[in-house]
């Protein structure tokens, strides 16, 4: 985790002067009214941009030309090639992953293919590529690539649940309806002195009831992709109740999916 503002100011400095940083963090401990410091401020600017390199990103954010990080479930592979480059030979194979947003083309080089070849990347294995890059292919799609100063581990351990559409069936406490609210994010620091972020939306089941639900960490982020009128379903919600009143949460073990 990045410790300071000057190490996260690193990250945008070819984007945005140091001026505006610092304006921009003043006004957002004022907004926040003096609960995070400059420090964590300096965290959601950097976060807002896409600029943060631990900041998971659904494949559906993915643009042409950007870093990222991802998670995907492995759905096809395809056979390595090898090639000359230099006079010395490479080798090169594709993989279509998928994650609760949608599906991209994995590519991985040399050593990496290794990890194919040994069958520790199979059909079926959950990925983590850290620091990788993306472009648009010859043939016009998008493409994920490990590249030198990116990472791939197989089957981690803070994988999410990676549900894929087709089949799909809904369990007793799964939310399915209309996105008709978005809360602003908040930022806050644990007891601990971790930081977190917190928003609730509203959605209008098939009822016509209103549901409260309370997003925490990971998920205020992956909901910054949707927009109000998107239907969705949310499965493994955590019900709770507070002085005899049922929260629904959206936690770590959740899923959220446009339908």
């Amino acid at each position: 985790m990045y410790r300071n503002k000057e190490e996260l100011y690193e990250l945008i400095k070819d984007i945005k002067s140091k001026e505006d940083f610092e304006r921009e963090i003043k006004e957002l401990v004022e907004r926040y009214g003096n609960l995070i410091d400059e420090d964590a401020a300096a965290l959601l600017i950097v976060d807002k941009i896409g600029r943060n390199k631990q900041h998971i990103l659904g494949i559906a954010e993915l643009k042409a030309d950007m870093d990222c990080t991802i998670f995907g479930k492995v759905e096809k592979i395809y056979s390595p090639k090898t090639f000359e480059r230099e006079n010395k030979v490479g080798k090169v194979v594709n993989i279509d992953i998928s994650d609760n947003t949608g599906k991209c083309r994995l590519v991985l080089w040399d050593e990496d293919v290794e990890l194919v070849e040994n069958g520790v990347i199979r059909v079926g294995s959950i990925v983590k590529v850290i620091n990788g890059y993306t472009k648009t292919s010859r043939n016009g799609f998008l493409e994920v690539n490990v590249g030198r100063w990116g990472s791939i581990e197989v089957d981690p351990e803070d994988a999410p649940e990676i549900i894929t559409k087709e089949g799909m069936k809904e369990e007793p406490n799964d939310i399915k309806g209309e996105i008709v609210e978005i809360k602003p994010t908040k930022a806050f620091f644990r007891d601990n002195g971790e930081f977190g972020f917190v928003t609730n939306i509203r959605v209008r089941n098939t009822a016509g009831e209103e549901i409260k639900l309370t997003l925490w960490d990971e998920k205020v982020k992956e909901i910054q992709n949707f927009k109000i009128g998107d239907k969705i379903l949310v499965k493994k919600v955590n019900i709770r109740y507070n002085r005899g009143e049922k929260e629904f949460h959206v936690t770590s073990n959740s899923v959220v999916l446009k339908t």
